[in-house]
């Protein structure tokens, strides 16, 4: 488990015992009489997916709260969502309150409505305050993401905990905190309801669609649409050829409409076979369109948190959080975006044996020989020229390692907490939180998803410009993943629920139609 821990400087603490963990060790928990007053929520700031504002101190008196500190492009936050989910369920009808705080890292997830975009596209049940400069962080002392922070049915502070992997300790502290409250009469009588009221959206065919695939020999498009769980193969014009996956989310090999996938993303294409990075299955799938097959050749369909080696074979081996994957034709392997552990792997086709390749699975920017160079959050592939490109979403970086011996190189980005809008030499240029990129001739295109924006790498000037939108322009929302189909680039323009076709020769870009009856 890697952190981002936030270059943020703590100030004006409103209890000392705030920047205390909340260990396993912790348990059972200090006594009442020495927990401090929990910092109440600012009046004036955002809620999202509720109704309404909420208080600590006042409309949630009596409730156990459990904050969720997170901002939504941090994988480790994306993680922890199962862990929120059961605890949510576990506790409905209980005087139990999960409450999100959104304290953003990148200048695009300070905007309201992309935190309420990004709600609905987790599917998250739970209301979110955003926290606006980083206030309710600094009030608790909450130094990375996501950290935990436990408040007493009295309204006072219990503890924190950051980090993933922290169900059981969350289960155990709300249980007791339950018996504590009850013993001592301070629980509220009538739960709070907390239903969620999320965003309308356009009534489009797909929905966050997340990657887009395409199959030059047979004239195809594969699109992840994401939030429908299933794939959809169209041709350029946008006339669905299949659809692939029942569109319920779940973990079920089999036919390709009973098949079912959980956030799928990237694709990979073998003439009539598909390869799924199944993102939230932590799953790698084929798909076999001549047998009309889906089967899982890789992961166990959860997520393994803690391996950064890997080595075994076909499902024995779990995988953590796949955001993309390409083919090595030449070497008989697939290479894997594994976000989770800030590392790339391969999937050797022959034997079944998937491992880390690239990355010590430390999370930075530091290039070097594979073993020791460090990625963040690698999120998008592209084979071009004796390298594997990547888009290194948590650095704002563009990147590439040789398929030779995975040495890794930077083309653009110096640091997590570097990122802007900025074209020219690749000394000085800038992005920020890049998903996708796509080698067209000499040049690469780039889905700079926090930009809004799609930009062009010409690889011999060594330079980048901004071909599409920007961070003023309305034209993307949120692109995430690129491919390339007859010297046009196809977008998937993920906030914007649908593809978008741009033509470099004549700078023009058109919406795909993409219909499902």
């Amino acid at each position: 488990m890697k952190l981002i821990v936030a270059a943020i400087v703590i100030v004006g603490l409103t209890a000392t015992a705030f920047a205390q963990p909340l260990r396993r060790s912790s348990v059972p928990l200090t006594a009442p009489e020495k927990r401090g007053k929990a910092a109440e929520f600012p009046e004036s700031f955002q809620w999202l997916n509720i109704d309404g504002p909420l208080q600590i101190h006042g409309n949630l008196k009596g409730h156990v709260i459990l904050l969720d500190f997170w901002t939504y492009c941090c994988i480790n936050c994306m993680h922890v969502l199962p862990d929120l989910e059961y605890l949510e369920h576990k506790y409905e009808g209980q005087p139990v309150a999960v409450i999100g705080v959104h304290s953003a890292k990148f200048a695009t997830e300070r905007d309201s409505r992309n935190i309420a975009q990004a709600i609905q596209r987790y599917r998250i049940a739970h209301p979110v305050i955003v926290d606006e400069g980083h206030t309710i962080w600094n009030s608790y002392g909450v130094r990375a993401w996501p950290t935990f922070v436990v408040i007493d049915s009295a309204g006072r502070y219990v503890g924190q905990q950051s980090g993933e992997g922290n169900r059981e300790l969350m289960d155990t502290v709300i249980r007791q905190l339950l018996d504590e409250g009850r013993s001592q009469g301070t629980l509220s009588k009538t739960p709070i309801r907390l239903k969620p009221t999320l965003l309308d959206r356009p009534t489009t065919a797909l929905a966050f669609p997340g990657k887009v695939a395409a199959d030059p020999a047979g004239k195809r498009l594969i699109i992840a649409d994401s939030n429908h769980d299933r794939l959809v193969v169209a041709d350029p014009g946008g006339k669905v050829l299949h659809v692939i996956g029942s569109g319920e989310r779940g973990f079920k090999d089999g036919p390709l409409r009973e098949a079912q996938f959980y956030d799928p993303q990237g694709i990979a294409v073998d003439g009539e076979v598909l390869y799924v990075a199944d993102t939230k299955n932590h799953s790698l799938r084929k798909v076999d369109l001549a047998a009309g097959t889906v089967t899982t050749i890789a992961g166990t369909g959860k997520q393994e948190a803690r391996d950064r080696a890997g080595g075994l074979k076909g499902t024995e081996q779990g995988l953590s959080s796949p955001w993309d994957v390409v083919l090595d034709r030449e070497r008989g392997r697939l290479i894997i975006a594994m976000a989770g552990p800030h590392q790339l792997w391969e999937h050797d086709l022959a034997s079944g044996i998937t491992k880390a390749w690239v990355g010590s699975g430390r999370e930075n920017i530091l290039d070097g020989p594979a073993d020791q160079a460090a990625l963040a959050q690698p999120s998008g592939l592209a084979i071009h020229g004796g390298y594997v490109y990547f888009a290194d979403s948590e650095v704002s970086a563009i990147r590439r390692a040789s398929l030779a011996d995975g040495r890794v190189e930077t083309l653009i980005g110096t640091g997590l907490f570097d990122f802007g809008h900025r074209d020219g030499d690749w000394s000085t240029a800038q992005l920020q939180h890049c998903l996708g990129v796509a080698a067209l001739g000499d040049d690469l295109f780039v889905a700079d998803t926090y930009n809004n924006a799609l930009r062009r790498i010409r690889l011999k000037e060594r330079t980048i410009e901004t071909v599409l939108g920007g961070p003023d322009s309305d034209a993307l929302d949120e692109p995430a993943g690129l491919t390339v189909l007859d010297g046009k680039i196809y977008i998937a323009d993920t906030n914007n629920h649908r593809i978008v076709r741009y033509d470099p020769a004549t700078s023009k870009a058109e919406t795909v139609q993409v219909k499902i009856e």
